[in-house]
């Protein structure tokens, strides 16, 4: 009679494992893993916000674990406490696009949509969904990217065919980094 429930048992835990085995083996993935899901990852950092005369105007905190691996989150501080923001930028593979929220406390929101760009001078862009057709154009571009330095542009338009124009520039330099020699 032993033997009988021995057999029984095992009749029970040896396909119990072989299933274990085979669905660890086709698990998915995890999340977010792929190579477009890193294309946004150069600006993940600590960073000082300079204008155009290289005066340090603000700090912008970009991190990739607040929400997980899937989630670059940012919080952006003028020095003399005029704006404060936060974002939080998610890449689609559905669509193959970025996405990115905005919002502030000046009562800006903004939603976003954009990736990388080939063939040209700005690494990324993103572009404002207009809800209403009276809306401006507008767009935020990275360009000049290095390991401890980019060039961050707001731009507009008011009617598709004109030029895009910069409304706001900031040169971010990644705190820490050595200052350029000059």
């Amino acid at each position: 009679m032993r033997s009988r429930s021995v057999i029984a048992i095992a009749a029970i835990v040896i396909p119990a494992t072989g299933t274990a085995q085979q669905q660890a083996a086709t698990a998915p993935p995890p999340a977010c893993a792929g190579p477009e899901f890193r294309t946004l990852d150069f600006w993940v950092g600590e960073w000082i916000a300079e204008d155009q005369q290289a005066n340090a105007i603000g700090t912008n905190r970009i991190t990739r674990d607040e929400y997980g691996n899937c989630v670059i989150t940012e919080h952006f501080r003028m020095n003399d406490g005029s704006l404060t923001g936060h974002s939080v930028s998610i890449y689609l593979p559905k669509f193959k696009q970025w996405r990115q929220t905005w919002v502030d406390n000046q009562n800006g929101y903004f939603d976003l949509v954009g990736g990388p760009v080939s063939g040209s001078d700005h690494i990324f862009v993103f572009e404002n969904n207009r809800p209403v057709e009276t809306m401006p154009y507008q767009r935020m571009i990275w360009q000049d990217v290095k390991a401890d330095s980019f060039v961050w542009r707001w731009q507009r338009k008011t009617k598709p065919e004109e030029a895009w124009a910069d409304s706001w520039v900031i040169n971010y330099k990644r705190k820490g980094a050595k200052p350029a020699a000059k």
